[in-house]
């Protein structure tokens, strides 16, 4: 008798259960689209709920009834902030609280440079970023100076990174949603690119010498079209120039040494240029002239050459005299070959010139050249 009475106990309370089971609805679940931790003034974010039941939107003290168990908020405002749960039709039974909070403040990206400078041939990696939130893609944009039109350079990027190689005026933007919510332009970042200088001899002479005047010149890789700012270092000066070119009138001794130029421009810049080391010879050069016959053949002619030993870019002047006592002619100025062909005989000279003004070499050593005549040598 009192087993059975507890059989019937045990089966009131499990049928008991099953009923309040079937009565009590399960709990919903209320989503915000999308899950951003910090909302935008103007953007359009929706409240979603999940669940068996009919379900509406609990805003506080509010109930709202939309058609779909979702509410979206277009363009949200301040006013829009607050707690936000689902609830079955009866009311019964409510999801957790979930907070909106929408800030009137419009974000601004950041933009970073990991170095303001770009090495030659190398690049450098910008970051942006939206601080305090997520879900955002960037535009990146680049101007080639504070006055010229911005150029898109990167549209919608889900990376928050980009590499460059040109120097310029960066500046990033994010955005994210449908329809599109911008933040405000980053700060802009100026980057500059690193190329190579070099200094140059205008006439790459091997010797230079005393009282010559010569011109060096800081030459830029890839900086063509561009106004450049120069600066040079040169040996026993206190004001080297500020352009391209280094001038030296009457060049001595004491201008042998190491010279040095660097330059800089809209968004590029160089670093020092290899040394050029500048040797300046104290002694004037003399040419040397040689006859390859010292005898013209009847109805011939003989060549002569002349030559300045160890330096290069002469070009020659060529005199005869009758005798040794009659004065000199030219017969030859100013000729960039280096050999002369004569058919009259007479005492030859010659003398080397290059540059602007002409530095001129001291005349050769005189050459005799005889003429071959009818049984006679004429001179």
């Amino acid at each position: 008798m009192g087993h059975s009475l507890l059989c019937m106990t045990g089966l009131l309370l499990l049928g008991t259960l099953f009923y309040v089971n079937a009565e009590v609805p399960n709990k919903p679940t209320v989503i915000l689209e999308p899950s951003w931790p910090q909302i935008y003034s103007s953007e359009t974010v929706t409240v979603r709920c999940e669940g068996s039941q009919s379900l509406f939107v609990w805003r506080e003290d509010e109930l709202i009834r939309p058609r779909t168990p979702e509410y979206r908020i277009s363009r949200a405002t301040e006013s829009d902030s607050g707690g936000y749960s689902c609830c079955t039709m009866s009311l019964s039974v409510c999801s957790d609280i979930i907070t909106l909070t929408v800030s009137s403040s419009k974000p601004r990206a950041t933009l970073t440079a990991h170095s303001s400078i770009i090495p030659a041939g190398g690049s450098v990696t910008l970051s942006c970023s939206v601080e305090g939130s997520a879900g955002w893609k960037f535009d990146w944009f680049r101007r080639d100076s504070q006055f010229s039109g911005a150029q898109k350079i990167g549209a919608g990027t889900s990376e928050h990174t980009i590499s460059i190689s040109e120097g310029g005026i960066y500046y990033c933007r994010g955005g994210r949603g449908d329809p599109v919510f911008s933040t405000e332009d980053s700060a802009p970042v100026t980057i500059q690119k690193q190329v190579l200088a070099a200094v140059k001899l205008q006439h790459s002479w091997s010797q230079i010498f005393t009282g010559e005047t010569i011109t060096l010149r800081c030459e830029i890789q890839g900086g063509e079209g561009k106004v450049w700012k120069y600066e040079w270092t040169a040996p026993n000066t206190n004001s080297p120039p500020t352009s391209s070119e280094y001038r030296i009138s009457r060049v001595s001794v004491s201008h042998s040494g190491d010279y040095r130029c660097r330059g800089s421009s809209d968004y590029l810049l160089t670093g020092w240029s290899d040394a050029f080391r500048l040797t300046v010879s104290s002694s004037k050069p003399r040419a040397t002239l040689t006859a390859h016959s010292s005898i013209i053949p009847a109805g011939g002619s003989v060549t002569l050459s002349c030559s300045v030993e160890g330096s290069a870019g002469w070009k020659f002047d060529w005199f005869r005299r009758d005798s040794q006592f009659s004065g000199a002619q030219k017969i030859g100025a100013g000729t960039s070959e280096h050999t002369i062909s004569i058919s009259e005989g007479g005492i030859y000279y010659c003398r080397g010139g290059r540059g602007d003004p002409v530095f001129s070499t001291e005349d050769s050593a005189p050459v005799t050249v005889q003429k071959q005549g009818e049984g006679e040598i004429l001179l």
